[in-house]
Formats: C-alpha cells, structure tokens, sequence
C-alpha cells in the first residue's frame, strides 16, 4: 500500500452535481471483440450519435491509449491487465465528471473483463460483444496484422496464438458481418438510451 496519499474526493464537486448539470447519467459503454470486430467504427458512429442528441462523451480506443498513457505496455498477460486496469481507472474518472465513456479495447478474456467492471462498478459497465466471424476480421485486416501473426512475426495475438474469451452475459452481442454500422448503433443506443437518460 502506498503511504502518505490523501485524496480529495470529499473536497470537490462529487458526480451527481456534474450529471445535473450535464442532464445525463455517466456510464461506460464496454466495446470488446476481436481486432477488426467493428470496436473503433462502432465506438466512433456511436459518439456522434450521442453528441447529436447532446449527450456529453469520451470515446477511449485501444490503439490511441496505446500510443500514449500505456506506451510502455507490451502484450503480455500480465501487460494486458495492467492496460485494462489503468484504462478502468481513467473511465472511473470520467464518470465522476457525469461523462459517458465509449471503451473499445479488444479485452480478450473473462478476468481483464471483470477486473474492469470491478473498478468501474457493476451498475455503470455496460458491455457489448461484437462478435463477427474470424475470417471476416481477417479480411477486414487493413493492417495486415492477422496477415503477420500467422506468420509468427507477432507474438500473443488474440484469435491467433492468444485465446478470446466471449462474454457469457455481456449487455448486447452483435454480429457486425450481418448487421450495418447504422442498424448496429440503432441497437447499441435502444440498449443504453434508459441507463443514460437522467
């Protein structure tokens, strides 16, 4: 445990003042699926969505959390739930502000998931499987890295030498090779519009 930290929590504006003033109620919206699921375009047509109807969100994508707070996280199981625990305690953050937070993280087994709805909190985490078939993430694959992981020049890759968990109850599960980004958003929004309304 670390010594000498007192927080100021009790000092500051606590998160019920901020949805009041925003008109909403903050919660985290948990994208996981294979890589080329349809996480970040799911996530990113999802915010506007929001935005146009004036609620106040944040999208967190893998890569771009990657590129930046977890720089220095690999893709080892030990890195990936140090990954997810500190994305979990930035979504926690946010939701204190009253914001809505978007998530899309791969987050390929069962603990990572749990962990994140532990720090999240249960009645805040909302999760939706996107769960399209492999071969048409790998087609889907403008990055050539199912491409690359077949070949061994990438190590620890889900749905390829790392194993994906599917969620046993997420929230909502969607196969985006038979369901349009529009139609997907439709459902994603008719699943959480009561739980972000104030």
């Amino acid at each position: 445990m670390v010594k000498n930290i007192y927080p100021v929590f009790d000092r500051i504006y606590d998160r019920k003042v901020k949805e009041e003033i925003l008109r909403q109620s903050a919660k985290v919206i948990w994208f996981t699926g294979l890589s080329g699921s349809g996480k970040t375009t799911l996530a990113s047509n999802l915010e506007k969505e929001l935005f146009f109807r004036r609620f106040f969100c944040q999208v967190l994508d893998g890569d771009n959390i990657r590129s930046g707070i977890n720089n220095n996280l690999g893709f080892t199981e030990v890195d990936r739930l140090e990954n997810i625990r500190r994305i979990s305690e930035v979504s926690k953050l946010l939701i204190n502000t009253g914001m809505i937070t978007i998530c899309s993280f791969i987050s390929p087994t069962e603990e990572i998931r749990q962990l994140a709805r532990s720090i999240i909190g249960e009645k805040d985490f909302i999760e939706i499987f996107l769960n399209p078939p492999l071969e048409v993430c790998e087609k889907r694959d403008t990055k050539g890295l199912y491409k690359k992981a077949r070949a061994g020049e990438i190590k620890d890759f889900t749905g390829i030498s790392s194993p994906f968990e599917a969620p046993a109850h997420p929230d909502l599960e969607i196969d985006t090779s038979v369901t349009s980004i529009r139609d997907s958003v439709e459902l994603i929004f008719n699943v959480i519009i009561d739980r972000i309304t104030l």
